[in-house]
């Protein structure tokens, strides 16, 4: 399994803001019940790399239904081989450090 982060960033609308986007894709990971992190600058995925790409696929072209004139899609995709890690573990290792820091 795979974990991605996905940013749209629709161009071409009449606000510079984007929540109504991103709940857009919220509702469309909920409706197929994938497992995922909404975060303050994208969204983190779960799954396996070629589902995770054709999600990616279809998460691009909501904005396009709802006006925009132009999207632009970040995607960064982690697929680790040796251990199968899933949403929260990254941050969860890196917060045991600190705590064994004592700070």
């Amino acid at each position: 399994m795979a974990l991605m982060q996905i940013t749209i960033i629709p161009l071409g609308t009449a606000t510079t803001g984007v929540g109504d986007y991103v709940a857009d894709v919220e509702r469309f990971l909920r409706d197929r019940e994938v497992a995922h992190t909404l975060n303050d600058m994208g969204t983190v995925i779960h799954g396996a790399p070629a589902e995770l790409l054709r999600l990616a696929n279809e998460i691009h072209n909501l904005p396009f239904h709802r006006g925009a004139q132009r999207v632009v899609t970040h995607i960064t995709l982690d697929d680790r081989r040796d251990k199968d890690r899933g949403l929260g573990e990254k941050q969860e290792a890196v917060l045991q450090r600190l705590a064994g820091d004592g700070k």
